[in-house]
């Protein structure tokens, strides 16, 4: 009899909890449902949105009811196994659970309207120090806490109600929805979305839900580990290979040693560059200009924003120039081992493998070998993404950043609303690249600066003399802008007039070194670390879409160069060229995997590289026409544009060249050298 009682108690208890949770469940349901309205609404009210609003808004319920089943998955487990305590414990600890969740949502939504890419595991990647840069550099986001504080409010109000009137009666509607929802955790559901052709890249990641793609982000970050590839399979042929990328045929690397070294190979990068310069009796100056944030997407001709850059411009008019270059990575993390040192991505990023860097090959070493003085130019602390460990552990000369700037006439960029500036200004920077370099010398130099006043939260010094300017010039004929681009200078003021600054300061910068003796025997390499983020992207790829100027009065003429390359490809070229005409010596083998800058005018790509857009994030990979982006396989067209492919067998060929990039790059994670010490020393 006690036994019964008991049993029937137990079974009374669980059905009053799944009661009890079925409401708090509705409650969380309404609050996803809620958020995505808000998220919609203000999407479409401060950004172009190019999609059916319907459309989006069905998509990304899709995905809400997904996240939706996942967490309920493991708040009714939290909720049941309570109950024993007590099922007013059990309420009030799912209640703050469902609160701390609502609470990151809204963060995450916060994030992405500020940056307009959604927040996945990068921040892992990140030591404390850059958070508190990146999160200082924001500022404070009044309205948006204010705004979390009023939907966390009502939130409590509306789990109020729903608990006390109880409007689920059946404890077996709730087991239902749970029961629904481990068939939707078990199964993926989110892997059936079928993939769609956006209008745009801000529609696409608006229909995330954004705790859904955090989490998954973060699951696959700590816990999934790559596939193991089969290198008997049909469609693997190595990094490179004979399959056609399109019209385009792979360049094929052979690499020698790939168990103890992953990437080394024979140097067999060509001279590209040498037919289009007179040589100079001595060795030339180079300086490369890594301009923050610079994209195609508004600078040079055919910029789909409208070009905000004359001088830069101009100067390409005059210059080699590739309009379908390509960055390695989304942020400014892998500029530097990118273009120094064609370097692989590890986990993070080169630069946070830290001091477990392996030793390589970089232009650096090179040129210092080769009797020429290297530096790098900030006007921010270089300690952000580890970049001034990397210049140390290459051997460079000299850091100047943030803390070496000396002296007066210096302006720092104005603190944003939480007191924090990124140092200073590019016009500051430049001023103490001459300061510095004020006594000219015999010997050569190899520079490296990088500029920061086009960065979040974009942020300058007169912005509203900048301001006038850009309204001015964009309505101007000389800009030959459409009503729509100019309709770009008014959306996107904030971010624009900093470009503006920022080409003006680059136009005093030659106008001053023109002045100089050594101008004439100077080689200056010009390109974006990465698209500006803030201003929505068209394609998977725009991210990834800079200009590439290679600018000198040595050159004996100006072309424009159609082919696709990445930054990669600009250490091998860049050694090649001052090997076959300057006589620096250059390694026979080589850890590089770019294979030299493609100086082929039409249209094309023979490359087979990854990109990396986040430090936590490395889902992209192009090879020849295509562009494989996380289960998604794009065409690349003239301009860069990108179609959904649906060619399973280029799908899976391009897959299993990613999966073994993968695969030699998680050795370095483990240790493995880039380069025998027997090379490094020879």
């Amino acid at each position: 009899m006690s036994e019964s009682l008991e049993k029937r108690t137990f079974l009374d208890l669980q059905k009053a909890g799944l009661n009890q949770f079925g409401n708090l469940a509705l409650g969380w349901f309404l609050t996803i449902f809620i958020i995505r309205l808000i998220e919609l609404i203000y999407g479409s009210t401060t950004q172009n949105i190019g999609d059916s609003l319907i459309f989006l808004w069905a998509r990304g319920s899709l995905y809400d009811f997904i996240y939706f089943s996942k967490s309920i998955v493991f708040l009714g487990l939290i909720h049941q196994a309570l109950l024993f305590i007590s099922p007013n414990i059990a309420k009030i600890i799912t209640w703050v659970v469902i609160s701390v969740l609502t609470l990151l949502h809204l963060s995450l939504m916060q994030y992405f309207m500020t940056s307009l890419v959604p927040l996945g595991a990068d921040l892992y990647s990140y030591s404390l120090d850059d958070i508190k840069q990146t999160v200082g550099a924001a500022g404070v986001p009044v309205l948006g806490i204010i705004g979390m504080i009023v939907i966390v409010s009502l939130q409590f109000l509306l789990f109020q109600t729903l608990t006390k009137k109880a409007p689920i009666h059946r404890f077996i509607i709730p087991l239902v929805i749970w029961a629904l929802a481990f068939v939707v955790y078990y199964f993926d559901a989110e892997l059936q979305i079928p993939s769609h052709q956006f209008s745009n890249e801000f529609d696409n990641y608006l229909t995330y839900n954004k705790s859904l793609y955090f989490s998954n982000s973060s699951y696959d970050y700590f816990v999934a580990s790559d596939d193991e590839v089969d290198i008997y399979a049909d469609s693997y042929l190595g990094i490179g290979g004979a399959l056609l990328g399109g019209n385009n045929e792979i360049l094929k690397v052979n690499y020698l040693d790939e168990n103890n070294y992953p990437f080394l190979r024979i140097d067999s990068t060509q001279d590209v560059l040498g037919n289009f310069f007179n040589k100079s009796p001595q060795k030339p100056n180079i300086v490369f200009l890594l301009v923050e944030g610079l994209g195609r997407a508004f600078t040079g001709e055919g910029a789909y924003l409208g070009n905000y850059t004359p001088f830069i411009d101009s100067l390409s008019q005059k210059s080699l120039y590739w309009n379908n270059f390509l960055s390695e990575g989304g942020r400014t993390f892998a500029v530097l081992p990118s273009i120094l040192g064609s370097l692989p991505f590890g986990k993070s990023g080169f630069n946070d493998l830290g001091n477990n860097m392996p030793v390589n090959n970089s232009l650096i070493g090179i040129m210092k070998r080769a009797g020429y003085h290297t530096a790098f130019y900030y006007g921010g602390d270089s300690k952000f993404d580890n970049m001034k460990l990397f210049l140390q552990k290459e051997g460079i000369d000299q850091v100047n950043d943030e803390p070496t700037f000396t002296g007066s006439g210096y302006l720092k960029l104005p603190k944003s609303s939480s007191s924090f500036t990124w140092g200073y200004d590019d016009k500051s920077l430049f001023k103490r690249y001459f300061d510095v370099n004020a006594n000219e010398t015999s010997k050569p130099s190899f520079q490296v600066i990088l500029t920061v006043s086009t960065h979040s939260p974009f942020l300058i010094n007169n912005q509203s003399i900048y301001t006038q300017k850009l309204l001015q010039y964009s309505q101007s004929p000389k800009a030959r802008m459409t009503p729509s681009q100019q309709q770009n200078a008014k959306d996107y003021t904030q971010m624009l007039s900093t470009v503006i600054y920022t080409d003006e300061a680059i136009r005093e910068f030659f106008e001053k070194y023109k002045k100089r003796k050594d101008f004439a025997n100077t080689i200056f390499v010009i390109t974006g670390d990465h698209r500006m983020p803030e201003i929505p992207m068209a394609t998977k790829i725009d991210r990834f879409h800079v200009p590439l100027i290679i600018y000198s009065p040595l050159l004996k003429r100006s072309v424009k160069f159609e082919s696709i390359s990445t930054h990669f490809d600009i250490a091998p070229t860049i050694a090649a060229f001052m090997n076959k005409n300057y006589g620096v010596a250059k390694p026979l083998v080589t850890n590089w995997i770019g294979t030299g800058i493609d100086t082929v005018r039409q249209f094309r790509n023979v490359h087979s590289y990854p990109l990396m857009m986040t430090k936590a994030q490395m889902i992209d990979f192009i090879y020849g026409d295509y562009v494989l982006n996380g289960t998604d396989l794009y065409q690349i067209g003239p301009n860069m544009s990108m179609t959904l492919s649906p060619e399973k067998d280029a799908q899976s060929a391009v897959k299993a060249n990613f999966d073994i990039f993968k695969q030699k790059n998680e050795k370095i994670l483990k240790g493995t050298k880039l380069l025998p010490d027997s090379v490094r020393l020879k």
